[in-house]
């Protein structure tokens, strides 16, 4: 039996609250402690509980693609005896920050992460020459929402449209500062200070230039990064279009409630002609295929072609790679 939270308990209140906007304050988490309704020790309790469960990953950020380093999504076509280990040669790659088995010829599906367009293609290089395998690089063009952090209890609500983000706001030394962050803050009573400690920087600063990140839209999200699956989420479905207009069908998909993500990614002609993606996080099959339904009935998505491939199987999930080891 899967261990999860409680609907009705703290737990579940701390998941579904504070997945964005962390307090940017000395002691974030006694700001939320006193918003449930309880101690800073229950809630760092609570915290560390969860992640040593593995229903969460973090309480750091997520960083937006292509901002301050170089991300791509990838797949590779894999024969089905090979899968294991094609698998671990894409996990060990440092920069691999999601991996998951769909459902489709091409069948593993990774996000790759680096300090550079550079870095980026050598790593894609070394899966391929490792794996002796073909990757298919799809790299990010327009993001509809990318913001993740959704409610997991009541009902389904569509997801805030993203913004450009302004890059004028990224500063030279913002980068092992994101970095931290993709690798999650330590669970303490002041842990702006702590990770200041280590950057050699002040506290003061370290949270300014959080929320300063954060409002420019470089960081995505600051707060608990859960995992979906580890939490119910099992039927998380990647759905992928050929609209007359990428745009408007891409602005109308990702106010569908239950759509999770969207986005416009670079084709590969003859290989890969699908330009519209979305995700669909659901606690079941048939779940995701209602959520589905409402899609392929909007009328900017009247007659566009698509296909649906579930993740069965989730090999990694952390933090992107944004500073070199």
């Amino acid at each position: 039996m899967r261990d999860t939270p409680d609907p009705d308990c703290l737990d579940s209140r701390l998941l579904d609250e504070f997945q964005r906007d962390l307090p940017l304050v000395p002691r974030p988490f006694a700001a939320m402690a006193e918003s449930l309704g309880t101690t800073e020790g229950d809630v760092l309790a609570r915290l560390r509980g969860l992640r040593d469960k593995g229903c969460i990953a973090r309480v750091g950020a997520t960083c937006r693609p292509n901002t301050a380093g170089a991300s791509t999504l990838a797949a590779l076509s894999i024969p089905t005896p090979r899968i294991e280990e094609v698998a671990a040669i894409v996990g060990a790659e440092p920069g691999v920050n999601h991996s998951y088995l769909r459902e489709d010829d091409w069948n593993l599906w990774f996000v790759a992460t680096a300090p550079s367009d550079a870095d980026l293609a050598a790593s894609l290089a070394r899966i391929e020459a490792a794996s002796g395998l073909a990757v298919l690089s799809l790299p990010l063009e327009r993001p509809f929402n990318i913001d993740l952090g959704f409610r997991l209890r009541g009902p389904r609500a569509a997801m805030i449209l993203d913004r450009q983000a302004d890059m004028t706001a990224l500063r030279d030394d913002d980068r092992p500062l994101m970095q931290a962050l993709s690798g999650g803050l330590a669970l303490v009573s002041r842990p702006f200070a702590e990770l200041a400690g280590a950057l050699n920087r002040s506290e003061a600063d370290v949270i300014a230039r959080i929320g300063a990140l954060s409002a420019a839209r470089i960081l995505t999200r600051v707060g608990v990064i859960v995992r979906h699956r580890a939490l119910g989420w099992v039927a998380n479905a990647m759905v992928v279009w050929q609209p007359a207009c990428v745009e408007t069908a891409g602005l109308a998909l990702s106010r569908v409630p239950g759509v999770t993500l969207c986005y416009q990614r670079r084709t590969v002609p003859g290989v890969w002609d699908w330009p519209l993606f979305c995700m669909i996080h659901a606690q079941s099959r048939p779940e995701a295929m209602a959520v589905l339904d409402r899609a392929r009935a909007l009328p900017e998505l009247a007659g566009a072609s698509h296909k649906i491939l579930f993740s069965t199987r989730c090999f990694k999930q952390h933090g992107a790679l944004i500073e070199a080891a």
